[in-house]
């Protein structure tokens, strides 16, 4: 049975046989750009038209199986072109080709001397590294993993510039702090208001405060043990208010954005635990593809770093979950229960990280039902016996 090796090069794509001869040859162009494009899209499995055109011609010559060292090139190859594809590595032959491709690129003419040679393969393969650094900064499990990262920044800097205006403002005011809870609507307030004698029962409730709540900020104000303040000592709380109140707005709008990443990037974590826990999920994982090549075991933790070390280090208890802890289906649950239910929802999410990894199924709608149905028959057993205590040392047994 005639078999031919495919193999791919800086200056086109060549067909050997056993031998380490050459069957038949694609020459890419001589154009960095061109020949960049062709071999990434080679990297990603993807036919082209170099590669089409050996096979065509080869299949007319009797050749009937194609060896190929890529599996996803090879599945293209076979269901794009119906030829026969094995995938195995041929590292003798290949090594042995490219070694004495110096003498290949002169004898068909894509180099006239090796120089020549030598600065073209240099300056497609520094195209090419650049192209791929380009492709995986590009990446939009990159972009949530940055956005959450910016999103917990976000947040520790309003509680810092928070507590400050309210130390701050609470100098003139320090009854409304306990008044009203929201950073936010603390914020609110001082931008609407400025001097506590300012509020009146009438504008509070016209901003959304129940009447009850109206009343008891004016109380506050005419009991007030706060001192005076001036437009001038108010005027830099106002600002950094304003400035904390910008921040809010940038924080929706950037959970709005990873919310739509997290739709187009990862569906499946998605459908399963939700936009939130799937972009915390990503970035604690470092990336999709690196999220997808872990086991649950270690989904199940992510998250819960520092209690593992404590448990590898002391043996004090070992963490059952990490940041999936946050879906209702665990925090909700039963305090024994929640083991097997984080057992149960790692496994599905490895499931779905993979699948958002490898493959455009969607799938999130089913593993949750099946987490569901898992959470139910945990929910119905009966906590039969309970645990012994834990011995100490010097306890007798």
């Amino acid at each position: 049975m005639p078999e031919t090796y495919v193999v791919s090069s800086p200056i086109g794509v060549f067909a050997l046989n056993r031998e380490g001869e050459i069957e038949e040859k694609a020459l890419f162009q001589k154009d960095v750009s061109a020949a960049v494009a062709a071999l990434s899209a080679l990297q990603r499995g993807e036919m082209i038209e170099q590669l089409e055109k050996i096979v065509s011609s080869l299949k007319s010559k009797g050749f009937d199986s194609f060896v190929f060292e890529d599996p996803r090139l090879g599945k293209a190859a076979r269901s794009l072109l119906g030829v026969q594809v094995d995938v195995r590595r041929a590292e003798r032959l290949t090594s042995t080709f490219k070694a004495r491709l110096v003498e290949v690129a002169v004898e068909t003419g894509f180099a006239e001397t090796p120089t020549e040679f030598k600065m073209w393969v240099r300056e497609v393969t520094n195209s090419l590294a650049r192209a791929q650094v380009r492709r995986a900064t590009a990446r939009q499990d990159l972009q949530i993993v940055q956005g959450v990262l910016a999103l917990d920044d976000l947040d520790k800097t309003m509680n810092l510039y928070a507590t400050r205006i309210r130390e701050w403002y609470g100098l003139h005011f320090p009854e409304l702090s306990g008044l009203v809870s929201r950073h936010e609507t603390y914020m609110r307030l001082i931008l609407r208001f400025g001097d506590r004698i300012n509020f009146d029962t009438a504008s509070l409730t016209e901003i959304g405060f129940a009447e009850g709540d109206s009343e008891a900020i004016v109380q506050a104000v005419s009991d007030s043990l706060g001192a005076e303040i001036t437009e001038e000592d108010l005027a830099p709380i106002r600002s950094m208010s304003e400035v904390v109140l910008n921040m809010y707005e940038i924080r929706r709008n950037l959970e709005s954005r990873l919310e739509e990443l997290m739709g187009e990037c990862a569906p499946n974590i998605t459908g399963l635990v939700g936009s939130s826990i799937g972009a915390r999920l990503l970035a604690l994982g470092g990336g999709l593809e690196r999220l997808a090549r872990m086991p649950a075991s270690t989904i199940q933790v992510l998250g819960a770093e520092t209690a593992l070390f404590r448990f590898l280090k002391t043996g004090s208890p070992p963490p059952k979950h990490g940041i999936i802890f946050q879906s209702p289906l665990i925090h909700q649950a039963k305090r024994w229960q929640r083991g097997k239910i984080a057992r149960a929802l790692a496994g599905k999410l490895a499931i779905a990280a993979r699948l958002d990894a490898f493959s455009d199924r969607y799938q999130g709608d089913h593993l949750k039902r099946d987490v569901e149905r898992r959470v139910d028959e945990i929910q119905r057993y009966r906590r039969s016996l309970v645990k012994p205590r834990r011995k100490k040392n010097g306890d007798r047994g």
